[in-house]
């Protein structure tokens, strides 16, 4: 119901100003049901109509905050990134997400797999990100959408120092979140001995990091929330 004010998916205004979605929804798919997406971030409301979120439980969507299966939701931004990336499409009900499927057609979109690794008051630990990284990989996603980065202006003044510069290029990815996408990059979809299961759309994955949003020409492994696919960011401290 909302699709006609996602002007960033479909943009007849403005040339240049989307993604092209159409084009691909028209041409190539819609989602598919055995994509799953590791959602890694605050935890995805598990009862929204208008996602296949898959149930939390053990080999399904955990809290790797309390590290356990009840997910929390705050601000609402895991849902966000959720609904961008699978919203289900063509169901009269909320936005339409990138691979959401086509509901009046019969076709199912990617499913959600909640990896909660932000508390609610928007904290996490390189700890909890690396293992929701490999669990996801072992859960049978094959997609990791990791919204967050880090902050460069330290101290919130609203300008980024020369200092805060030197120190935000000076960060470091922690090398168990390394081990853990270069897990999750080689081993999703696949079985114990590294072949692709016959259900799984790929053998390996692919991560999806946030690209940030501090106005400046300089790469980073990220650690603070944004949105990403399409981002929308806020401060996030570990």
């Amino acid at each position: 119901s909302q699709f006609s004010n996602q002007w960033h998916y479909v943009n007849t205004y403005k040339s240049g100003a989307d993604i092209n979605v159409q084009e691909v929804w028209d041409n190539y798919t819609v989602g598919s049901s055995n994509v799953i997406v590791s959602v890694c971030d605050e935890g995805v409301y598990m009862a929204h109509e208008d996602l296949s979120v898959i149930p939390a439980g053990e080999g399904g969507s955990k809290d790797f905050v309390d590290n356990d299966y009840s997910i929390e939701t705050s601000d609402g931004h895991g849902t966000h990134v959720a609904g961008t990336v699978a919203a289900i499409s063509n169901n009269g009900k909320g936005v339409a997400g990138i691979a959401g499927g086509n509901y009046a057609a019969g076709i199912a979109g990617a499913r959600i797999l909640s990896t909660q690794i932000f508390d609610k008051r928007g904290n996490s630990t390189d700890e909890a990100g690396a293992q929701a990284m490999k669990y996801s990989a072992d859960a049978g996603a094959v997609i990791l959408q990791c919204s967050w980065g880090y902050y460069a202006d330290a101290n919130e003044d609203g300008t980024v120092s020369s200092s805060e510069l030197r120190d935000f290029k000076s960060i470091t990815i922690d090398p168990a979140e390394k081990a853990a996408i270069d897990y999750f990059l080689e081993y999703a979809g696949c079985d114990d001995d590294g072949n692709q299961l016959p259900d799984s759309p790929m053998k390996g994955g692919i991560v999806f990091f946030a690209a940030g949003n501090e106005n400046m020409d300089v790469f980073l492994p990220v650690k603070r929330p944004f949105l990403c696919l399409l981002s929308f960011g806020r401060s996030k401290r570990k």
